[in-house]
């Protein structure tokens, strides 16, 4: 996907409130805002939004010194995301349809996002899950059913911390030994990295790589040869988060897409209402980006 005009007001936002996040220093803030007011004015909006991304959180850890600047936000939001895993696997096993289910909640997980909400607190993520129960799951779920059905292998492209706690239930219901699990190469954003994987228990039931990339997204000529050539074997592709739709819905594989559309550009783009749940199903074609999202239910 590439970046929109209405992204640009976007990585400024995201700009500041993670200087502040990381940093009480007012000069810090406004170095680094004035740095993507600059790369902003000559980028080429042909790229996906995540090229930004990754340079502005480049920036911030070189300006700061710190490798991890949201290892306390992630370990607090996988601390609040373990505490509702027994809710959740009761949840599923009381549910008629338990692979939907469990793909509705991993999607509800989707609400951990510091780079579209700045902040997310327990309420936010209780509210979530009555709101995936709740609200229609729009998209290809007939389709996702079907090729998990037959798929010998998946690769699963996790999205945030706290959010892989939900990911793990649906990695669950998947069958997880046929199940690999990506996350970053490096910390960005509170994107999910091993350590964050090992935490929520993932790595006790699925292989875990990671993509060798510090971008928010999967920028596939970022990533490492070895993640390419598990992405390009793989039977089915699932990848969760806005970052890897807009980095994947052009690619050459089909990829069913779990996410929240938190972003009005987003949200147009997928012809969705904002704050809808999706199963996006990315097929290639000769144009380029394509989305089938299927009948609504």
């Amino acid at each position: 996907m590439r970046t929109y005009l209405d992204c640009i007001p976007c990585f400024l936002r995201q700009a500041l409130d993670a200087a502040r996040l990381v940093s009480p220093d007012p000069a810090l803030h406004e170095r680094l805002l004035r740095d993507v007011l600059r790369w902003t004015a000559g980028m080429e909006l042909s790229q996906p939004p995540p090229v930004m991304g990754q340079r502005i959180h480049r920036q911030l850890r070189a300006l700061t010194g710190q490798e991890d600047p949201y290892r306390a936000a992630k370990q607090e939001q996988n601390r609040m995301a373990l505490a509702l895993l027994a809710e959740l696997r009761d949840r599923i096993a009381a549910a008629a349809d338990s692979l939907e289910m469990a793909v509705r909640l991993a999607v509800a997980g989707n609400v951990i996002d510091m780079g579209a909400n700045g902040a997310v607190a327990e309420a936010d993520v209780r509210a979530a899950l009555e709101r995936a129960l709740a609200e229609p799951l729009i998209g290809d779920m007939d389709g996702f059913r079907r090729r998990a059905g037959r798929a010998r292998s998946i690769l699963y492209l996790a999205d945030n911390a706290g959010e892989i706690v939900f990911d793990r239930v649906l990695v669950e219901a998947l069958r997880p030994a046929r199940v690999t699990v990506a996350v970053r190469g490096a910390p960005v954003l509170n994107d999910a990295t091993r350590e964050d994987a090992r935490v929520a228990g993932l790595s006790e039931i699925a292989e875990i790589i990671d993509n060798g990339s510090d971008a928010p997204g999967t920028l596939l000529a970022d990533c490492s040869e070895a993640f390419r050539r598990e992405f390009a074997a793989a039977d089915m592709l699932v990848a969760k988060g806005q970052g890897n739709y807009e980095t994947l819905n052009q690619g050459p594989r089909e990829v069913f897409f779990l996410f929240k559309a938190k972003c009005p550009v987003i949200a147009e783009r997928a012809n969705v209402p904002l704050g809808a749940h999706l199963v996006v199903r990315h097929l290639p074609t000769d144009r380029g980006e394509a989305g089938v999202l299927g009948p609504r239910p």
